[in-house]
């Protein structure tokens, strides 16, 4: 009876992936009009956005947001949108958009650049405002993942602070520490889709595991990525979905075993290398079609970066939130992480 379960979902799954795909021709003008789902990517003279499948390469200006509405036409061709143009453009509203824009804002009062886009990418999964040659670095060190829409570093922070506090307390009373600090990053972050979705795996993933049930987990992880596609089919497509679901599935299956082969690593560096291993073998391929580069040195890359997400994260968010009721106060919290931050920026620099 199982096996008829899945063989369902798997059915359901393809059914609505087939009938709600929208299936374009090279040479077909179209017109799209919907709410803009993952923050563009600014390069020097255009500004990258993926609407229903396709990439639209448009002017830097006007500046388009995550969760602003657009209305754009052009040509498809192969899997882009050729001579795209911005028909009308309404800014988002909603309080949450704001607030975030406005934490964003007291980071780049607070430090300078690439600090400031570090901090609002690591904390709040924004990659607007990452000057072009960072970006590269990232890419060219594999760590770009940690600012491309936070579903995996969703994964990574929640396996770290798993590590931290098992050496403190039991797993079981752990774990759910460590997600209950997932939640309020997504909240902190907006609660937009990729982070939500990375949340949600994450939580019923772990929770399973966390009763030392690693089949019921993996279990609920397919069961739950299953559930998102049938609720919101293009997520199958989507990099932030694909790579929150393939870390947590490559932390589950390979974390502890490597964990246990490199017991001689420093602790808190031995937790960022295993965690980063594990979840390279998973993603690095993914990373590699996505971005056309594969660093080797990678995960030693992650694992001397991968310690400082957590902290900077709650740092950023405990001065962001501060920051929007007094400015001074959260320049002084936030000013705390410009040493961990440096660190990053200077381990990039180098290996990138």
């Amino acid at each position: 009876m199982r096996y008829v379960f899945w063989i369902i979902l798997v059915l359901l799954i393809f059914v609505r992936v087939m009938t709600t795909r929208p299936v374009y021709s090279d040479g077909d003008k179209i017109k799209i009009s919907t709410k803009v789902s993952s923050e563009p990517i600014k390069y020097d003279t255009s500004q990258r956005l993926i609407l229903v499948g396709l990439k639209i390469y448009l002017p830097n200006y006007p500046e388009i947001g995550y969760g602003d509405k657009v209305v754009v036409e052009g040509i498809v061709r192969d899997g882009k949108l050729n001579d795209p143009k911005l028909i009308s453009l309404e800014p988002v509203t909603g309080i949450l958009y704001k607030t975030r824009n406005n934490i964003i804002r007291v980071y780049q009062k607070s430090l300078p650049e690439p600090h400031a886009s570090l901090l609002a990418g690591l904390t709040l999964g924004s990659k607007a405002g990452l000057l072009a040659g960072f970006w590269e670095a990232l890419k060219k060190t594999g760590t770009a993942h940690v600012v491309v829409a936070s579903g995996m570093n969703v994964t990574l922070v929640a396996s770290f602070l798993i590590g931290i506090l098992i050496i403190l307390l039991p797993r079981r009373k752990a774990i759910p520490l460590a997600l209950v600090g997932v939640w309020i990053y997504s909240l902190l972050s907006g609660f937009d889709a990729p982070i939500v979705r990375a949340a949600i795996m994450g939580s019923v993933a772990f929770t399973a595991q966390a009763f030392g049930r690693l089949q019921a987990a993996s279990r609920a992880l397919f069961l739950s990525a299953g559930l998102m596609i049938i609720v919101k089919p293009d997520w199958i497509t989507d990099l932030g979905f694909i790579l929150s679901f393939v870390a947590t599935a490559s932390l589950m299956l390979f974390e502890r075993k490597i964990s246990s082969l490199i017991r001689f690593v420093p602790g808190i560096f031995r937790e960022g290398l295993s965690t980063s291993l594990a979840a390279q073998i998973g993603v690095a391929p993914i990373l590699f079609a996505t971005f056309g580069q594969l660093s080797l040195l990678s995960p030693l890359v992650n694992a001397l970066v991968l310690w400082t997400i957590a902290p900077i994260t709650i740092i950023g968010g405990i001065g962001g939130i501060i920051g929007l009721a007094s400015v001074i106060v959260g320049k002084a919290i936030i000013f705390l992480s410009y040493p961990l931050t440096t660190w990053f920026v200077w381990i990039v620099g180098v290996f990138g």
